[in-house]
């Protein structure tokens, strides 16, 4: 090779690997063009949109663009778009809602969007409850205050044992830890173990557990442990247990009580939206025939 040739040769970065060397070739034109036009771009970009992070809020761009406007206006569309069967919805009977294929087919898919925004956090996305929170379940057919549309449509909108709306439901059992024995709690918790099928801890005391249970429980729970729906009582004769059946859990509900509270949600939702979830909530499986 000449020295013109080696001359010609372009020169290296320094580097040598094993008696190779790395040529510094200067970058493609055109490469370099696309990376300072995508510099410019992106420093546009940020003076257009909102982009730059401040104290309280990022800069708002020249151009004025919102994510959060966009999503309004298709919220506003869609609302638009559904207004005259929402208005048909908070304005037919209930009972009519059930009744009718179409506005039961809106109602309970628009009622399972509701549900999962606003109720699955409590009752869970698939609606089966917490039963260590006491979180009912919604998918079978014990209901502590009725099942029917219009019973449903009732708790969910005035909620219970809520000190918002004076229409709530309400009951409250009684800490029988200051109102009975250790002895006497119990007798009536085996016996009431007796009531719904399973075998309680100690025969003796579940048949001395059934005169406590006449007196103290008979009044709400009923004679035979089916329960009072105007009261919110719950049935104790079969194996539904919202807290749990269990003798330790009986134990410690007897003698400190119960008092879960339930929102009221007709200042939160639109009466369509309520209406909408009380459809979707009865036909889940559990669900009544109105009683008229």
């Amino acid at each position: 090779m000449s020295d013109k040739q080696h001359k010609q040769e372009p020169e290296t970065t320094g580097h040598e690997w094993d008696g190779i060397q790395e040529y510094n070739n200067p970058l493609p034109r055109w490469w370099l063009w696309i990376f300072y036009a995508t510099i410019v771009w992106a420093v546009g970009y940020t003076i257009a949109y909102p982009a730059w992070p401040g104290l309280k809020e990022a800069t708002p761009g020249l151009l004025g663009y919102s994510s959060r406007a966009e999503v309004e206006k298709e919220i506003a569309a869609a609302e638009a778009g559904n207004a005259e069967i929402n208005a048909r919805l908070a304005s037919v009977e209930l009972t009519e809602v059930v009744e009718d294929p179409e506005l039961n087919s809106y109602a309970t898919q628009a009622g399972g969007a509701v549900f999962r925004t606003w109720c699955a956090q409590c009752h869970g996305s698939g609606a089966a409850g917490v039963q260590a929170a006491g979180y009912p379940n919604l998918l079978d057919d014990a209901w502590l205050w009725g099942g029917t549309i219009e019973d449903i449509h009732t708790t969910i909108a005035h909620g219970i044992r809520n000190e918002d709306d004076p229409a709530a439901r309400w009951s409250q059992m009684p800490v029988f830890g200051d109102i009975l024995s250790e002895e006497e709690i119990v007798q009536v918790v085996n016996y009431v173990m007796t009531m719904s099928g399973g075998t309680p801890q100690d025969a003796a005391a579940a048949e001395a557990g059934a005169e406590i249970y006449e007196i103290q429980c008979a009044a709400c729970h009923g004679a035979e442990g089916g329960g009072d729906r105007f009261q919110g009582a719950p049935a104790l004769n079969d194996a539904i247990w919202l807290y749990g059946g269990d003798y330790d859990t009986l134990i410690e509900t007897v003698t400190y009580s119960r008092f879960g509270v339930m929102p009221p949600w007709q200042n939160r939702l639109e009466e369509h939206e309520i209406r909408a979830v009380a459809a979707y909530v009865h036909q889940l499986g559990g669900g009544e025939a109105s009683r008229d």
